[in-house]
C-alpha cells in the first residue's frame, strides 16, 4: 500500500491541509445527523498523518450531544473539511469531498449507521 500526501481545502481555500494516506482510499459515509446534513464522507487517519497548512486561525469549532467530537468549520465559507471525531479522538477524519482528486487513484466507500452510533460502535469492538 503506497502512501501519498494528499492536499485539500475548504470551498474558499482559506483553510488548507495535507493528509498522508493511500492513493486507494477507504472512505465511510455516515448516517448521523451532522454527516447527513453536511455530506461529510470520512477518511480516518492518525494524528501524525494530518497537517493544517493554512487558515487554522480561520476555523470555528462546534460541539454537540456528548461534546466529544471537535467539529471545525471555515469561518468564511462554512465548509467542514476535517475534524476530530468522537470515534477516533486521537486522530482526524478528513472529508473526502475536500481532498484534491489529483492524488486519488480509487475510492472504496462503506457505510456506518451513525444514527444509531452507540449500538454500532459497540458492535465493532
Amino acid at each position: 500500500m503506497s502512501i501519498v500526501t494528499h492536499k485539500g481545502s475548504c470551498h474558499c481555500g482559506s483553510v488548507a491541509f495535507e493528509v498522508d494516506a493511500p492513493a486507494d482510499i477507504d472512505a465511510v459515509s455516515c448516517t448521523c445527523s451532522i454527516c447527513t446534513r453536511t455530506g461529510f464522507i470520512h477518511v480516518f487517519v492518525g494524528r501524525d498523518a494530518f497537517r493544517i497548512t493554512a487558515g487554522e486561525d480561520n476555523l470555528t469549532e462546534y460541539r454537540f450531544k456528548t461534546r466529544t467530537a471537535k467539529h471545525l468549520f471555515c469561518k468564511t465559507c462554512g465548509v467542514k473539511a476535517f475534524y476530530v471525531p468522537r470515534s477516533h479522538p486521537n486522530g482526524w477524519s478528513v472529508n473526502l469531498n475536500c481532498i484534491d482528486p489529483e492524488t486519488v487513484t480509487s475510492v472504496k466507500q462503506g457505510e456506518f449507521d451513525g444514527a444509531n452510533w452507540e449500538a454500532n460502535i459497540a458492535s465493532l469492538t
